[in-house]
């Protein structure tokens, strides 16, 4: 039986490139928003959700930390997607029939080299999926998109440019998320696990809650924090390490933990993905 995959965007969203990547026997389903794709994942309208979590250029996708750690589901595995930048057009169209390019802003913004060596117009949209399904259906020649060319596919249209992005290491980490836990076996090569906690009010609580990671020698590869309900504070900590909750180290690690905090919660454990097998 086909599985339904939630996923936030448009069709031929970057997000809708990366779920078809890991799932692609599956039939995604779009979502407006963050919160409806976590929720059809909640309430079984999806059995699987892929949301994006950090990028290579802009940072942490600050919602997914404050939205991720109260939805009661689970972190099943990451995918790296490489973000590469694509100018569309309609099919047929060569580069000198374009005289404006329509796009989400930050991806106008990542392709400004491009765009101001060909003197093109520019034109926000609202994503870069739905600038390519708006090219599509206007039929106007002198109006490119850039998107993706997974939605080229999407809405049939053709590469007129390809990789025009300024920066070549633009890369998106999405999260697989689910309602039930799959955690690999013990002893599985290459496992990540990401947790939550909250530190007590004491002095060095932080300084003194690392410790039993470097002592033990599990290595952090992501600590971040964030505001709760707006209070300068109630700080939460979101923490991915390498390794498994039933590896020696790992136990160890989160025993001492647990004397200089006051709320810790396992959001997954899963397969690590490598950045470098980005595509």
């Amino acid at each position: 039986m086909t599985r339904k995959i939630a996923f936030q965007g448009e069709p031929g969203a970057f997000s809708h490139a990366a779920t078809h990547a890991l799932f692609p026997d599956d039939e995604a389903l779009p979502c407006t928003t963050f919160e409806d794709t976590i929720a059809a994942v909640q309430n079984g309208d999806a059995e699987y959700g892929v949301v994006p979590v950090e990028n290579s250029l802009y940072g942490r996708i600050t919602d997914i930390y404050h939205l991720l750690p109260e939805s009661g589901l689970f972190i099943t595995g990451e995918h790296f997607l490489r973000i590469e930048m694509n100018l569309l057009g309609l099919p047929g169209t060569r580069l000198e029939d374009i005289k404006a390019v329509q796009s989400l802003s930050v991806a106008l913004g990542q392709c400004r080299k491009f765009i101001n060596k060909h003197k093109l117009r520019t034109i926000n949209g609202v994503d870069t999926a739905g600038s390519a399904r708006e090219i599509a259906q206007k039929g106007d020649r002198t109006v490119g998109a850039i998107a993706s060319r997974f939605a080229a596919e999407v809405y049939g249209l053709d590469v007129v440019a390809g990789n025009i992005e300024d920066a070549a290491h633009n890369t998106t980490r999405f999260l697989v998320i689910s309602k039930k836990a799959e955690e690999p076996k013990p002893g599985s090569a290459k496992v990540k696990t990401t947790f939550v906690f909250r530190v007590r009010n004491v002095p060095a609580a932080l300084y003194k809650a690392m410790g039993g990671f470097a002592t033990n020698g599990v290595n952090m590869t992501k600590l971040e924090s964030y505001m709760l309900d707006g209070s300068f504070t109630a700080t939460q900590f979101y923490a991915d390490i390498e390794g498994h909750p039933s590896d020696r180290a790992v136990q160890l690690a989160f025993e001492e933990l647990s004397f200089f905090t006051d709320h810790f919660h396992v959001l997954g454990v899963y397969p690590a993905a490598s950045p470098d097998g980005a595509q």
